[in-house]
C-alpha cells in the first residue's frame, strides 16, 4: 500500500487564497471549506490513493514557541481563516479521513511521526507537502514529498539536487539560513550558497571546524562565516532544534487505520447543508458512480 500524508494547514491556506469566496445561510466566510472539499475529494479519486490522513494545525503556537518567542503565531493571519480550521477538520473527516489536530505539536510533527512509523510497513510514504521542512523526512524513494500544485515529487535526489544537502541535513541547513515563514533569522553571512557547500561536506553543525583554515571545502568569506558561526553557535542549535520535526506524537492509528472507507455521508450531508455547500452535496455520489 501507500499511504499518503496531507499537510491540511497548507491545503487550507491554499483554499482559502486561491478559491472563491462564499458565504454560508448564517453568514460565515466557508469559500476555503469549499476549496478543500474539492481539492480532497479530487484527491481521492486519484488511483493509488487509498490510505490517507490530514494533520492540522489546530492551535497555531506550538511547544517551540516557550524556546523561542519570536517562533511563528497566528498573528497576522485573518479572521475568516482561522475561524475555518476547525471546519476544514469536520469536513474532512465527514469525508472519511483520518485527521490529526495538532494542539502541543504541529502538523509537520504529525506527519513526520506518521512518515517514520508507516514507512517500514508501506510500498512508499507520500507527504503532500511543499514545506521545505518536510524535507528531512525522505528517506531514498520510500518516503517522498508531493506539491500537489507543481505535481512535483522529491526523493532524496532531488533534495540533494534542491538543496546541496541530504535530507538529514535540512535542520541544520535551515539554521544557518534561517526560515522566515517559521520566524528564525538564521545566521549572519551564510546563504544558500554557503551553507549547501558546508554541509553538502560536514552534514551537521557540530562537524563543521570554528577554524576556517581547516575548511575542506573552498566558500567565499569562509573566516566571516566561521566567526559567525562560533559567536551565533548558541543561536544556531536553538535553530535547528526548532527546525527538527518531532518523530515522537502520540498518533493512535496503525497505517491500516488509514484506509479510506469511504464518505461519511450522513455528517457530509449534514455539514453541506449548514454551510450551504449543494453544489457539493452529491459530488462523492457522482464520483463514486464513475
Amino acid at each position: 500500500m501507500r499511504i499518503h500524508l496531507l499537510d491540511g494547514t497548507y491545503e487550507l491556506f491554499r483554499s482559502y487564497f486561491g478559491a472563491p469566496k462564499r458565504l454560508a445561510p448564517d453568514g460565515r466566510e466557508v469559500g476555503a471549506i469549499a476549496g478543500i472539499i474539492a481539492s480532497t475529494l479530487s484527491l481521492l479519486s486519484e488511483r493509488g490513493v487509498t490510505h490517507l490522513a490530514a494533520a492540522f494545525d489546530t492551535v497555531i503556537p506550538s511547544f517551540r514557541n516557550d524556546l523561542y518567542p519570536g517562533y511563528k503565531t497566528g498573528e497576522g493571519i485573518e479572521a475568516d481563516l482561522l475561524s475555518q480550521f476547525p471546519l476544514a477538520e469536520r469536513a474532512l473527516s465527514a469525508l472519511g479521513v483520518v485527521v490529526w489536530p495538532m494542539i502541543e505539536f504541529e502538523a509537520d510533527d504529525a506527519m513526520a511521526t506518521a512518515a517514520y512509523r508507516y514507512a517500514p510497513h508501506a510500498e512508499q510514504v507520500v507527504v503532500l507537502s511543499p514545506d521545505k521542512d518536510m524535507a528531512q523526512c525522505v528517506v531514498g524513494d520510500q518516503v517522498v514529498t508531493y506539491d500537489r500544485r507543481k505535481r512535483a515529487f522529491m526523493n532524496d535526489a532531488g533534495v540533494r539536487e534542491k538543496f546541496g544537502v541530504a535530507p538529514e541535513s535540512i535542520p541544520d541547513y535551515l539554521a544557518l539560513v534561517g526560515d522566515a515563514a517559521d520566524g528564525f533569522p538564521g545566521l549572519p553571512g551564510w546563504g544558500a550558497k554557503s551553507s549547501s557547500a558546508v554541509l553538502g561536506h560536514y552534514r551537521h553543525l557540530e562537524h563543521i571546524p570554528l577554524d576556517a583554515a581547516r575548511w575542506d571545502v573552498p566558500v567565499r568569506s569562509s573566516g566571516r562565516l566561521a566567526s559567525a558561526l562560533v559567536e551565533g553557535m548558541g543561536d544556531a542549535l536553538l535553530f535547528r532544534f526548532l527546525a527538527l520535526l518531532r518523530t515522537d506524537v502520540p498518533l493512535e492509528e496503525g497505517p491500516d487505520d488509514l484506509e479510506w472507507p469511504g464518505v461519511h455521508h450522513e455528517p457530509y450531508a449534514e455539514l453541506c447543508e449548514e454551510l450551504g455547500l449543494g453544489n457539493l452535496a452529491d459530488r462523492p455520489h457522482r464520483w463514486a458512480a464513475l
